[in-house]
């Protein structure tokens, strides 16, 4: 049994003056389906809009319910999230399942020192006393690897970089020691060798501690570097899920080809860039068929008319396209 399993998960907002579970709903997230074992990093990979972080927001159960409707399965270790109380939900979040933010600056209270904000947070889940927690606090920091972790646990949050800042969101995600770590666009607005070194730190944790991950990213370069498998989302469905081995080997489905082939080359320096033609589908009105069909080469009548399934393939993986068979002997 896997330690993470969302199964059919389904993600509505309110329309223009209608409700979440009515017939103008924005369907954020529509029947995604995925699993994760212990000490295994699954990434979802998908341009922005394409549901990614509702869908993390879901699992974690950070959602407001309402206006947000949610459904479908979330399972940890296979008990059922999703009917939990808010009280028991709390419990769950940040000692079973911890999460790492987009925007660090954002998320960290400006008006207490990093010390105080996750001794405060021991204090409460854990029990410990002020001065267990504060050594604690130490330890955490100094686990992130920021230099006098001693003297930069007094600090408030604007006294850090940006990287730090990340590596402090970092420390108050695993002070709980969670199974599951959800990262959604950790390394957003840093330079490329910080974000190397934020990606770094994150596995290493993980190494350490046996936890899984589950990394939102739009990045195919992070995602080469640290995931084992791959989920491909857009317009709210997963339409590739592969290992990351098979994925840059040859994608099943064209929307995933389409972002490799953006992907910038050391060889293809003289190249101009690719971009995927068109723009991502307003989820309020989603083309009928397929809803890559509009920016996808490959788009027939079937693919104009039939919305596709997400079938399995050979070697365990699966893709939503009425092409996928001869794309992937194409890709090979």
């Amino acid at each position: 049994m896997a330690l993470l399993e969302v199964e059919e998960l389904r993600v509505s907002f309110p329309g223009p003056g209608g409700a979440a579970g009515s017939a103008g709903a924005v369907q954020a997230v529509n029947g995604v389906s995925l699993a994760l074992e212990s000490g295994r990093t699954l990434a979802i990979l998908g341009e922005s809009g394409s549901g990614k972080s509702v869908t993390a927001q879901a699992v974690m159960g950070i959602l407001d319910v309402p206006p947000a409707r949610v459904g479908g399965s979330v399972r940890l270790r296979g008990r059922e999230l999703l009917t939990l109380t808010p009280k028991q939900r709390d419990r769950v979040s940040g000692e079973e399942i911890g999460m790492v933010f987009q925007d660090a600056m954002a998320t960290l209270n400006p008006v207490y020192t990093v010390g105080e904000q996750l001794a405060e947070l021991l204090r409460v889940r854990r029990g410990l006393s002020r001065s267990a927690a504060r050594r604690r606090a130490i330890e955490l920091v100094d686990r992130v690897h920021i230099p006098a972790a001693k003297d930069r646990v007094r600090d408030y949050p604007h006294q850090f970089s940006g990287g730090m800042r990340q590596r402090i969101m970092i420390a108050l995600a695993i002070a709980l020691e969670p199974d599951v770590l959800i990262a959604d666009e950790p390394t957003t607005a840093l330079d490329v060798t910080v974000q190397a070194q934020v990606m770094e730190l994150i596995a290493e944790i993980q190494r350490d501690s046996g936890m899984a991950l589950l990394l939102i990213t739009h990045d195919l370069g992070v995602v080469a570097e640290v995931a084992d498998d791959v989920a491909v989302m857009y317009a709210g469905r997963i339409v590739e899920r592969a290992s990351v081995r098979q994925v840059f080997a040859g994608p099943a489905h064209p929307y995933t080809e389409g972002l490799l082939a953006s992907m910038p080359r050391i060889d293809r320096r003289d190249e101009e860039l690719y971009a995927i033609p068109g723009a991502p589908p307003n989820p309020a009105r989603l083309p009928s068929g397929c809803p890559f069909h509009l920016r996808c080469p490959r788009a027939d009548d079937v693919c104009r008319a039939t919305l596709p399934a997400l079938e399995p393939l050979p070697e365990g993986r699966a893709s939503a396209c009425h092409h996928r068979e001869e794309l992937l002997h194409v890709s090979r």
